[in-house]
């Protein structure tokens, strides 16, 4: 560690990276800046909006306030990541587009991920759950209500699905 970095681990959607990494630097940055996963977005960069959330060992957080070497071991997912596979859209990603729940976009990416975590724990919300579970990601185009309609239209679409090959 004589240039000041540190050498971390994560594994990044699926893939295993490892990085040197300023211990000052964030989760955020290192996403964007180092490894061009530029659908995370920086939006106020003080964890109020959720336009950067990821998962972090499956959990949801605002990736603008994580170090990034306190990621050193664990699991990162981002939006780049939902998707099943390549060629492939997630549920929520397909109901966004179908019922036109984002307006700019520059949110839709954290909301999307938040919404995953939600669907995750709780795979048949009522539409409080929903309201609940996004209150802490921002939308500043539109009312949220074509956002709550389309993860009510992921969780239908998820639980019509067969199970993942291998369960």
């Amino acid at each position: 560690m004589t240039d000041g970095l540190h050498a971390i681990t994560v594994t990044i959607n699926g893939e295993a990276r490892p990085l040197r990494v300023a211990p000052s630097r964030t989760l955020l940055d290192v996403l964007r800046s180092e490894l061009g996963l530029t659908g995370t977005k920086k939006g106020c960069d003080v964890g109020d909006c959720g336009a950067c959330t990821v998962l972090l060992d499956g959990t949801p957080v605002n990736a603008c306030l994580v170090l990034a070497v306190e990621v050193d071991g664990a699991a990162v997912t981002t939006i780049e990541g939902i998707a099943p596979a390549a060629g492939q859209l997630h549920p929520l990603q397909q109901s966004f587009m179908d019922l036109g729940a984002s307006q700019c976009g520059f949110c839709t990416p954290g909301i999307i991920v938040m919404a995953k975590a939600l669907l995750d724990r709780h795979p048949d919300p009522s539409e409080e759950d929903i309201r609940f579970g996004l209150a802490g990601n921002i939308c500043r185009c539109t009312g949220y209500t074509k956002i709550v309609e389309a993860v009510k239209d992921a969780a239908r679409r998820l639980a019509a699905a067969p199970p993942p090959a291998g369960r």
